[in-house]
């Protein structure tokens, strides 16, 4: 994680008075720069397509058009887009929505804000970032209405790499961990993805959580 790094930011919320102390907060880091602030998913595609920006924190329940809608959009138009959701309690229906649209973090609302940066930096830098309350209702919700998938599908390898992709890590990482290229970690990535049938590296943390082949504690 490069902790010198500046980071440039969208944030999306309709509601007026969490937006500004979150753009106050924010504006306050010396790593972070808030680049444009939108109050629904329409305006927030806007200010992606206009601003030079890192990363969005999106709001799930917005008017005009969604959090969920507006990330599908988004990725649709730029797959490479990091998007963390900002979430609040009682919106464990739309969070498994939200990690097929391609949301690459979960953070609570009342998070503080050192642990919104370290989500900001976390994602920036190619990982996923799980507000551990958020992944443990979420992990419970699937259980209770998605059926488990085996799990002995992957390899040894292939688990020992989905277990640092929980973690959160980039591929660089993984390959220094494990000694071996970056290519290799990119090749045994899209053979889990091809093994599970999901893509998003917040889809394979849950998956890996509900199928029992990564602990809460681990990651």
């Amino acid at each position: 994680m490069n902790a010198d790094r500046s980071y440039r930011i969208i944030l999306a919320d309709d509601h007026a008075l969490f937006l500004s102390g979150l753009q106050g907060l924010l504006s306050r880091r010396a790593e972070c720069e808030v680049v444009g602030t939108a109050a629904n998913g329409e305006k927030c595609l806007a200010l992606m397509q206009e601003s030079e920006h890192d990363v969005v924190l999106m709001d799930i329940d917005m008017p005009v058009l969604d959090g969920i809608r507006a990330t599908e959009r988004a990725l649709a138009l730029n797959p490479e887009e990091k998007i963390i959701t900002l979430s609040m309690h009682g919106d464990d229906e739309f969070y498994f929505r939200m990690v097929e649209a391609g949301a690459k973090g979960f953070i609570l609302k009342s998070a503080d804000i050192d642990e919104v940066v370290t989500a900001i930096r976390t994602v920036c830098d190619g990982g996923t970032y799980f507000s551990q309350e958020l992944l443990r209702n979420l992990v419970g919700s699937l259980k209770s209405t998605r059926g488990e998938r085996p799990g002995d599908v992957l390899s040894d390898r292939e688990k020992e790499i989905l277990l640092l992709i929980c973690r959160g890590m980039s591929n660089q990482e993984i390959a220094d961990k494990l000694f071996i290229s970056t290519h290799t970690v990119i090749t045994h990535r899209r053979n889990i993805s091809a093994k599970l049938g999901i893509h998003s590296p917040a889809g394979l943390t849950i998956y890996a959580i509900v199928n029992k082949l990564v602990e809460l504690d681990d990651i």
